[in-house]
C-alpha cells in the first residue's frame, strides 16, 4: 500500500503529463502505470511516486469549481518535488530540455549538507523541483 506520495493538481493536464513522462522516462526510467483524461501516476520501485490530477476535475469533485484558482507567482512556495539523481547538472540539463525553468543552477550547499549538490527549476505549471545528489 502506497501510505503517502504526491498528487500534483495541475492546469493544464496534457502538458504537465508530457513533460513528466519525459522527464520521469530519461533521468528513471519510468513509465505511467495509467495516463487517462485529467490523471496520470507512475510507480518507482512498486510504490506510487507521483500522480498527476487535473485541477477542474479535483474542483468539481469538491465543490469549489466557481472559487478563483490561486496564482502561483503570487506567493513564495509551499512545496515542492524533490529527485535524488546521480549528476545534478545532467537531470538539470534534461529537465530544462522538456521544459522547465531554472529557478537556482546547480551548485554545492555545503551549508545544507557536506556533499549535497542541487538545482531548482520549476515545471511547466511552475511546481518547484529539487535535483539533488551527497
Amino acid at each position: 500500500m502506497d501510505a503517502l506520495y504526491p498528487r500534483l493538481l495541475v492546469r493544464d493536464f496534457p502538458v504537465s503529463a508530457a513533460f513528466y513522462q519525459a522527464v520521469l522516462r530519461e533521468l528513471l526510467g519510468v513509465e505511467p502505470v495509467k495516463v487517462l483524461p485529467g490523471y496520470a501516476n507512475w510507480d518507482i520501485e512498486g510504490q506510487a511516486g507521483l500522480v498527476l490530477f487535473s485541477r477542474d476535475r479535483l474542483a468539481a469533485a469538491v465543490g469549489t469549481a466557481d472559487l478563483p484558482q490561486a496564482a502561483q507567482d503570487t506567493a513564495q512556495d509551499t512545496a515542492m518535488l524533490v529527485m535524488k539523481v546521480d549528476d545534478v547538472d545532467a537531470a538539470a540539463d534534461v529537465l530544462a530540455r522538456h521544459g522547465a525553468t531554472v529557478a537556482a543552477p546547480p551548485q554545492d550547499r555545503p551549508d545544507w549538507a557536506p556533499t549535497l549538490r542541487t538545482a531548482h527549476l520549476r515545471d511547466p505549471e511552475g511546481n518547484l523541483i529539487e535535483l539533488q545528489s551527497y
